[in-house]
């Protein structure tokens, strides 16, 4: 403890000091000064203080320093200490932005805080630069040359958005249960074993795992997804061949639709999603009686996030299919209770993107046409 500043206050600084507190409208600088100040007089050492209000520990001595020296307000009032100089200029700092965007040198996959620091010298004048002052310059501008993504990109042309307005309209119409709007799409799931018992969560100590797991083969999931209702269908097969898609096709009409004339599904341009399958699948008057009652609109490609039912998958992957689920018969039942509650829950997607937004949001993406009269 510093004992060579004592804090002693009058009755009057007490009075005020509470009054700062209590009311609260003024710069959080000025609080943290007077709450020391008050835990100083009540016998709390520097470190005590500082571990209480979360400040260091020169911070308390310079309070209790200038308030014994200058006086209460000098205390409270106390500003920010300039910090040094900043190493790198404004354009130079314009340059290390430019060269982190720029291709890595030679041998490199990316640049990196030393490659940056040493390109730097080279460039400037400077005789030697730290990384973590080319970090902090990178943190400012939120930049992260060293990170990069995946990412589809798509060809974006009249067929894109062509395809991508007709699904848009789709989603937008009011909902018809005779024209019923239906997406559809599949997606693979690894059945998963526990090789050693996990340990069961208790007070104070979360569920344990070993990291060690058992593959037991994999399963498909066949989604379909109401776009306007509360309805989602998961139908669980071991493959996605082109019979397995007819055979859900079938089911959509005859036993989930019924009663509909016309179903519009909102599909991907997978080789197995085209009325071929149907044909491969059954004979040709059945696969026609099935089709016509079959509306296929596609999505564009390299466009997955127009089809609804994606966001439905990741809905079900982080609510059901998030831990380890070792076989068929335990995967379809997990999952079709998780279908039932959110079925009864009323739960749906709200869409809100439309064709008249992405015209404004994507009007450089769209094409020219040829004779605008």
């Amino acid at each position: 403890m510093n004992i060579r500043y004592r804090v002693e206050l009058t009755a009057e600084e007490r009075d005020q000091v509470s009054r700062l507190l209590s009311a609260g409208k003024c710069a959080v600088r000025r609080l943290k000064r007077a709450q020391i100040l008050l835990a100083a007089e009540a016998g709390a050492t520097d470190e005590e203080i500082a571990r209480m209000i979360g400040v260091a520990g020169s911070t308390v001595y310079r309070t209790k320093r200038r308030f014994v020296v200058v006086g209460l307000e000098a205390a409270l009032s106390e500003q920010p200490r300039p910090g040094a100089e900043r190493k790198l200029t404004g354009k130079e700092e314009a340059l290390l932005i430019a060269t982190a965007c720029s291709k890595p040198p030679a041998g490199r996959a990316r640049w990196t805080l030393e490659l940056l620091a040493g390109e730097m010298v080279r460039l400037t004048s400077h005789d030697g630069l730290s990384r973590e002052t080319v970090r902090r310059r990178l943190a400012e501008n939120d930049l992260k040359p060293w990170r990069k993504h995946m990412w589809c990109i798509p060809k974006l042309d009249a067929e894109y958005v062509a395809r991508m307005e007709e699904v848009l309209d789709l989603y937008n119409e009011e909902p018809d249960p005779k024209r019923p709007v239906v997406c559809f799409d599949e997606s693979p799931t690894q059945l998963i074993g526990e090789v050693r018992e996990p340990i069961a969560a208790k007070p104070g100590q979360p569920e344990r795992f070993d990291y060690e797991y058992q593959r037991n083969g994999t399963a498909n999931l066949f989604v379909l997804l109401d776009a306007h209702n509360s309805w989602r269908k998961v139908k669980v097969t071991d493959r996605r061949a082109a019979a397995d898609f007819a055979l859900c096709m079938r089911e959509l009409a005859d036993l989930h639709f019924p009663t509909a004339e016309k179903i519009r599904l909102v599909l991907d341009n997978l080789s197995t999603h085209f009325a071929s399958a149907l044909y491969q699948t059954f004979p040709a008057p059945e696969a026609r009686r099935i089709l016509r009652r079959l509306e296929f609109h596609y999505t564009p490609k390299h466009a997955s996030w127009l089809n609804m039912v994606e966001i439905e998958i990741g809905v079900l992957r982080s609510q059901c299919l998030d831990r380890r689920i070792d076989n068929r018969e335990l995967l379809e039942s997990e999952i079709t209770h998780w279908e039932r509650q959110r079925n009864q829950s009323g739960a749906r997607i709200k869409w809100m993107f439309s064709a008249e937004k992405a015209r404004a949001k994507m009007a450089r993406a769209y094409p020219i046409p040829a004779n605008k009269s």
